[in-house]
């Protein structure tokens, strides 16, 4: 059973492939081509071996055909992410993660997967309408980044409908953890603190996310593997907890020992209604299809992440004070 990890290289993905190479998994990770050969979040990998990567971009539609031969299983993870990006970005953001994951769709198909995950994201369905959010609240597109998700997810799906391919969307809710850009909350937080900034820069704090340790979502992706159940399913992935912003940074100061005042940056807020005030997961699907429970709480979680970017400044240290817009 080979298995195809697109985005391989990224936050997730980096993650997920460790793994599954640590459980002895036959893996095929695609990394985008970029003529540095740069590995991403694998690149001081000690698990990774050049026999496994696969250097591409899922934008072609022959090298998906090409890049899918002999795969059983994928895991569609290749995706622009960062919401302020989209906002200037669209057509970019359309290519990769509509085109994209319909050129991956095509060539699953001709080449008989065996399962196919599309990996979604909790923010398609905008600010909660009501919580905990289940999977059939409404999907709103607050981004040009969820309007390409709530897109490719639908795209994927209709493979299944339309062609019989087994599809199955599973739509994590905020993930943080060991690597994140440093354009997510949690890790400018940590850096900030750590590099000794006098005050926190940060955008809204009253905003409230389902925070999903990373090693918890892969290890919930790999349990998944091969259900059946899951076949035409849309699956969110969450703990059923929401946490602000604000108490998520007063965490992190307690874990690292000091007590700094938080200051609004303007540069980091979205225009008005584009912001996603509140996300919280129902869970219960996902409990019904799969034996899973996650093993790191909020505290525990971010005291794992702080150890990870104390123990790696070197990677942040000349760029904590950019805000990537």
């Amino acid at each position: 059973m080979k298995i195809l990890i697109t985005g391989a290289d990224g936050f997730i993905g980096s993650h997920l492939s460790e793994m599954l190479i640590k459980k002895n998994f036959d893996v095929r990770l695609l990394i985008q081509y970029n003529s540095n050969g740069n590995l991403g979040n694998l690149e001081n990998s000690k698990y990774i071996s050049n026999k496994n990567i696969v250097f591409g971009d899922i934008r072609d539609q022959e090298f998906c055909n090409n890049l899918t031969k002999e795969v059983n299983i994928i895991f569609n993870l290749a995706a622009l992410i960062a919401i302020p990006y989209s906002y200037q970005a669209i057509s970019s953001y359309i290519d990769t993660n509509v085109i994209g994951t319909m050129n991956l769709c095509n060539s699953a198909l001709k080449n008989n997967i065996d399962y196919f995950y599309q990996i979604s994201t909790s923010e398609v369905y905008g600010s909660a309408q009501y919580v905990p959010i289940d999977e059939l609240h409404p999907l709103k597109p607050q981004s040009p980044y969820s309007a390409s998700k709530i897109a490719s997810d639908n795209i994927a799906l209709s493979y299944f409908y339309s062609f019989n391919l087994p599809v199955s969307v599973i739509r994590p809710f905020n993930n943080y953890g060991p690597r994140q850009s440093l354009r997510a909350v949690i890790p400018t937080i940590i850096t900030q603190i750590a590099l000794g900034s006098k005050k926190i820069k940060l955008g809204k704090t009253d905003t409230s996310r389902d925070f999903n340790f990373v090693e918890d979502t892969a290890n919930f992706f790999i349990e998944i593997i091969g259900n059946e159940k899951l076949i035409g399913q849309t699956i969110n992935f969450g703990t059923g907890n929401e946490v602000k912003v604000f108490d998520i940074a007063k965490k992190i100061m307690q874990i690292m020992n000091c007590n700094i005042d938080i200051e609004l940056d303007e540069n980091r807020l979205r225009p008005e209604n584009s912001e996603v005030s509140r996300l919280c997961c129902d869970n219960s699907l996902m409990k019904s299809l799969v034996d899973f429970q996650h093993q790191y709480n909020i505290d525990s979680g971010l005291k794992k992440t702080v150890e990870w970017f104390q123990d790696n400044k070197e990677v942040f240290t000349n760029k904590f004070d950019i805000y990537n817009k």
